[in-house]
C-alpha cells in the first residue's frame, strides 16, 4: 500500500530524514520506533503533505504522492493523527468530527450517520461529550477525538504520531484496543510512530527502528524485541 524509497526531508534545507525506506502492506499495523529527535514526526509530516520532501519517492497504492498538497493526500485515502492531537479547541466534539467529512465519507455505506455511529461505538465517551468544546476534554478524550476525526474521512491508511504520549496506561490500552478493532472491522492500515516500544510491539505486525533519520533495524515484533538496536535507539548505548 505504501512504499517509501530513499526519502530525504527536513526543515530550512537541513535534512532530518536521510534516505528513509520502508513498506506498509494493506491491512498491516506497522510501527516505527525511535527516541526523541529520531525524525519520526518529520516522517509523518512528509507523508501527509505538511512538509515537502527534498528527494526520494513515496508511493501510495503505486502512485507517487511526495510533494502533493495535504488535501489531495487526504482525498487519496490517507488520514493523519498528529502528535499533540491538534483538535479544534473552540469547536464542540461533534463539530470537530463534522469538519473531517470528505467525499469518501459521503460515498461510504450509510454516509455521515454511519461514520458517526462507528465513532460513538468505539468511543462512547465522545457521544457523552458531543456538545463539549475541544479545550475542555481530557488528554485521553482529545486523543480519542483525534483518532475519530481521522476515521470520519473513511481512510485506507491512518498515520498515528505518538498516540500514547501523555496518556495514562489505562487510556492508551483502550486506545490501542480500538486500533485493533478498527483494523478488524474495516481492514484499515496503520503506520504508527511510538516511543512506547512495549505497547507498539504488542500490536504491530512489522516494526522499523529509527535513529537520527535512518532505519537501523527492522523485523517482526519478536525479532525486534531481541535486537540490540532497540537498546541503542532508546538508551543511547
Amino acid at each position: 500500500m505504501l512504499t517509501i524509497d530513499n526519502l530525504h526531508a527536513g526543515y530550512n534545507e537541513i535534512a532530518v530524514l536521510h534516505g528513509m525506506s520502508l513498506k506498509v502492506e494493506p491491512g498491516q499495523i506497522v510501527a516505527v520506533l525511535g527516541a526523541n529527535g529520531a525524525g519520526k514526526t518529520t516522517l509523518m509530516n512528509t507523508l501527509s503533505g505538511l512538509l515537502r520532501a527534498m528527494s526520494g519517492e513515496v508511493l501510495f497504492e503505486g502512485q507517487p504522492i511526495q510533494n502533493m498538497l495535504a488535501e489531495s493526500i487526504v482525498a487519496r485515502g490517507i488520514s493523519h493523527v498528529p502528535q499533540g492531537r491538534r483538535v479544534f479547541p473552540g469547536l464542540t466534539v461533534q463539530e470537530n468530527l463534522m469538519v473531517a467529512r470528505t467525499a469518501a465519507t459521503r460515498k461510504a455505506p450509510g454516509g455521515w450517520d454511519a461514520a458517526l455511529a462507528q465513532v460513538h461505538e468505539l468511543f462512547p465517551r465522545l457521544k457523552e461529550r458531543k456538545d463539549q468544546l475541544g479545550w475542555s476534554l481530557s488528554g485521553g478524550e482529545q486523543q480519542m477525538l483525534a483518532v475519530s476525526r481521522a476515521l470520519v474521512a473513511r481512510p485506507k491508511l491512518i498515520l498515528l504520531d505518538e498516540p500514547s504520549l501523555g496518556l495514562a496506561p489505562l487510556i492508551f490500552e483502550a486506545l490501542f484496543s480500538a486500533i485493533l478493532e478498527i483494523r478488524r472491522r474495516e481492514g484499515t492500515t496503520f503506520l504508527v510512530v511510538e516511543q512506547n516500544a512495549e505497547q507498539a510491539l504488542r500490536v504491530a505486525d512489522y516494526v522499523y527502528v529509527m535513529e537520527l533519520g535512518r532505519i537501523v533495524a527492522q523485523g517482526t515484533p519478536t525479532e525486534i524485541s531481541r535486537d540490540p538496536a532497540i537498546e541503542k535507539a532508546y538508551l543511547g548505548a
